[in-house]
């Protein structure tokens, strides 16, 4: 195909996308005051009469003369990017895979039907302990002290745990591709147990927004879960890769066994040999007859 019929089905292709996201975005415009009550449900809200003192609620408020506007086009957006990330993603795919061969196909297709559940189950995990971990940070509030909260910072706190804990249950699934390219095995994994479980833990406690225990160990309890459950699936197919080829525990600089068994030669069979030249083959020549071109015994064609 052309360098031109590339660049216009990338063009159709784009604009596919582009246009199933301002769909979206545009619904999520007329129902963005429902959004932003879902995603501050987990903000424990003072009731109508109640004052904010310490940590018995919060107020949720604009602070800027801008910020309902910029608050809903922003919200609307990311909306309209997630939602609509199976159109955007087909056509980006569509463009893509007529360049891929058959095995990397294969992958692309597991890889993307096992990323999408992890990250939802990641990010449905997150819903959950946000109540928990906001009630925590506010707990904090000393007496005599209310809590004004920006809606542009609570819709930000929500998306970015929403976000960390998707990608975080990514990364047992980035183990597995390895070990399925061949570039890392179940036995070097299984190896690093301790030091992953303390760099999950570590991990946990740096990525999360808050800074209690709970969203740490909320993490990193389910990741190392499936650390382990990717180190269990990568010791099986390691087995199953040894069983298929016997050269596989081989280290790169260890030769292979050779059969050096001599075998046995089977009779000689006499094969004819064929004058290489025309003329050698019919005998002719300028001056008549093979003979004649014979010097010293050799024959002299050229």
């Amino acid at each position: 195909m052309p360098l031109v019929e590339h660049l216009r089905e990338l063009r159709n292709r784009l604009a596919k996308g582009l246009l199933a996201v301002a769909a979206v975005t545009i619904v999520a415009l007329v129902y963005s005051e429902e959004l932003m009550q879902f995603l501050t449900q987990s903000v424990p809200t003072c009731a109508p009469g109640v004052t904010s003192d310490g940590g018995n609620c919060a107020i949720v408020s604009f602070n800027t003369l801008m910020a309902p506007f910029s608050t809903t086009i922003q919200l609307s957006l990311t909306v309209g990017l997630v939602v609509a990330s199976p159109v955007w993603l087909y056509q980006l795919w569509a463009f893509v895979a007529p360049g891929l061969h058959k095995s990397e196909k294969k992958y692309t297709y597991a890889f993307v039907g096992a990323a999408v559940p992890l990250f939802s189950a990641g990010a449905y995990l997150a819903y959950l302990i946000l109540p928990i971990s906001v009630k925590v940070l506010i707990s904090l509030t000393p007496s005599g002290s209310a809590n004004i909260l920006s809606l542009g910072d609570v819709l930000d706190f929500t998306l970015r745990m929403v976000l960390v804990f998707g990608l975080a249950f990514e990364l047992p699934l980035v183990l597995v591709m390895l070990n399925l390219t061949g570039v890392l095995t179940g036995r070097r994994m299984a190896g690093w147990w301790r030091g992953v479980i303390m760099g999950v833990f570590v991990f946990g406690a740096v990525i999360t927004p808050t800074t209690d225990p709970i969203g740490m160990i909320a993490l990193a309890g389910p990741i190392t879960v499936l650390y382990f459950g990717a180190v269990g699936f990568s010791l099986l197919n390691d087995r199953r890769r040894n069983r298929n080829n016997p050269d596989a525990a081989l280290d790169d600089d260890e030769a292979s066994e050779l059969d050096l068994t001599p075998e046995t030669v089977g009779a000689v069979e006499s094969v004819g040999s064929a004058r290489a030249l025309p003329e050698q083959a019919t005998g002719s020549g300028e001056n008549g007859g093979a003979a004649a071109h014979r010097l010293n015994g050799y024959d002299d064609i050229t």
